[in-house]
């Protein structure tokens, strides 16, 4: 591949980590912005966004050579927004170009307050600058808070092929399907940020149904990468801002549904999702043959078993595909699929479940995702609640809280999870990123499914005692982490 050297300046397509080839501008970086180590990299800002971030070169195409290819892969309403603005900012170049034609340093013209640098100091290549005189009309250089929110370091290490083309090859050439002794499958990245990388979105007519706290990050990431949504949520007014997006508007689930090739829900409880489906103007009503219904609420496996029934009635194909993780994890688009139901479901879903998440498991027959949901949330909620108990034990014996956190983040349990969940409780922050009383819907459910097994599960029950301890206390909308509260009152 021949190296294309660029200049501050110079239009380009940007690579950041799971996003779409973006259109930016190489730009000169603040003077107390280090380069990072070992990396050859341009400081790029990115049209429509106003962010800005360090891109390796391998990761920069040249603006006008590959604009053609790019328009073609990415449909998105924020792409196109971006694509106008390099355009005006071209119309306003070319103006200003005209109206300085035979007039040398006129009055009006600024001078930057600093020459222009090349990012690249120790490659010759790239040591002709444009002229210094030249005015960045996309804005100043950057505010330190928008470098530090995006990190110093370029965004991925997907590796963007010589030819935009290689965005658009089929799923099974990018991603690697692995069987496992169970008969489940996983779809997996061939390194851990190819399922987020380059994503040509399925032509598939999707609808979204359910925007909280997780269904809220999972529709952004889907319209950021390209796909034609429609969505509803019983309370409307959540829809507007998806609607700015470039989303459309469902009045009613059965109209999402009879609109949509595909329709995911994302809803609290097995009662929310049986009234989605079967009550007035549910989804039923729309459901027609060929129609394809994903449930991506956490449920139990008989309301997965039900709904699987009626919507296959109908000549519709089912899917469940509950999400582990986070309302940050949502919005950073690095959820976990876990699917069973119909493959061919699964397989129409493939760029909807790279959008939403880092990797995807299929596991077999309807039921199993929701039994395997089940078992996570149970361990997750117990051992938040363990260690809530534990810094309140620390407490309670005269121990530094903060100490028994620093010891803990060293050692063996040490996770990103423990560190946010504990520096929430010591802040005494407790907005919901996982409700509290979701989690406690989940424990219950996890013992009832061990009652079914004829299995026992008395951590999962003590943790549940506790959990509506905290529920008493009017926790509930708040995140899981305050269960806490229920040790200290």
């Amino acid at each position: 591949m021949a190296t294309v050297h660029l200049r501050i300046g110079d239009l380009v397509w940007g690579k950041l980590g799971r996003y779409p080839p973006w259109p930016g501008k190489v730009v000169s970086p603040p003077k107390d912005l280090k380069k990072p180590r070992g990396k050859k990299c341009h400081f790029v800002k990115f049209f429509g966004t106003e962010d800005h971030a360090w891109i390796k070169v391998e990761q920069l195409k040249p603006y006008h050579a590959h604009k053609e290819e790019m328009i073609k892969i990415n449909k998105g309403k924020r792409f196109q927004q971006a694509v106008d603005a390099v355009e005006d900012f071209l119309k306003k170049a070319k103006g200003k170009e005209q109206n300085s034609d035979g007039k040398g340093d006129s009055k009006g013209k600024k001078t930057p307050n600093k020459p222009l640098k090349i990012l690249e100091e120790d490659d010759e290549d790239l040591s002709a600058l444009k002229d210094p005189s030249e005015k960045d009309l996309t804005d100043s250089d950057p505010e330190p808070s928008t470098i530090e929110r995006l990190g110093a370091g370029p965004g991925s290490g997907f590796k963007w092929e010589s030819s935009p083309a290689s965005s658009m090859e089929p799923i099974s050439k990018r991603l690697k399907i692995v069987e496992e002794d169970t008969g489940s499958t996983s779809i997996q990245a061939a390194d851990s940020t190819a399922i987020n990388g380059s994503i040509t979105p399925t032509d598939k007519r999707i609808g979204f149904l359910g925007l909280g706290l997780m269904g809220s990050g999972i529709v952004s990431n889907l319209l950021k990468m390209g796909h034609v949504v429609t969505v509803w949520n019983r309370t409307a007014e959540k829809c507007d801002l998806f609607i700015q997006e470039g989303a459309r508007l469902g009045r009613t689930p059965a109209e999402v549904a009879s609109m949509c090739d595909i329709t995911f829900s994302c809803v609290s409880d097995p009662k929310a999702a049986r009234d989605l489906v079967m009550g007035p103007s549910g989804v039923l009503q729309g459901i027609r043959p060929g129609k394809c219904y994903v449930e991506m609420s956490t449920v139990d496996p008989e309301t997965i078993t039900e709904l699987s029934q009626v919507i296959t009635s109908r000549g519709g194909r089912f899917l469940e595909a509950p999400v582990a993780g986070s309302q940050q994890l949502s919005n950073d688009g690095m959820l976990v699929i876990l699917a069973a139901g119909d493959r061919t479901v699964y397989e129409d879903c493939s760029s909807c479940f790279q959008a939403m998440g880092k990797t995807s498991f299929f596991l077999g027959e309807a039921g199993n995702a929701a039994r395997m949901m089940l078992i996570l949330n149970m361990v997750q909620g117990s051992f938040m609640a363990t260690i809530a108990e534990g810094l309140t034990l620390a407490q309670a014996t005269g121990q530094s809280q903060q100490t028994f956190l620093d010891i803990l983040c060293q050692g063996q349990m040490a996770s990103t999870f423990v560190d946010q969940k504990c520096q929430n409780i010591l802040q005494g922050n407790f907005k919901p990123d996982y409700y509290l009383k979701h989690i406690q819907k989940d424990l219950r459910l996890a013992i009832s499914m061990g009652d079914m097994a004829n299995h026992p599960t008395p951590m999962a029950a003590a943790a549940n005692e506790v959990y509506k301890r905290a529920k008493a206390l009017d926790q509930s909308d708040n995140d899981i982490s305050a269960v806490y509260r229920a040790y200290i009152h």
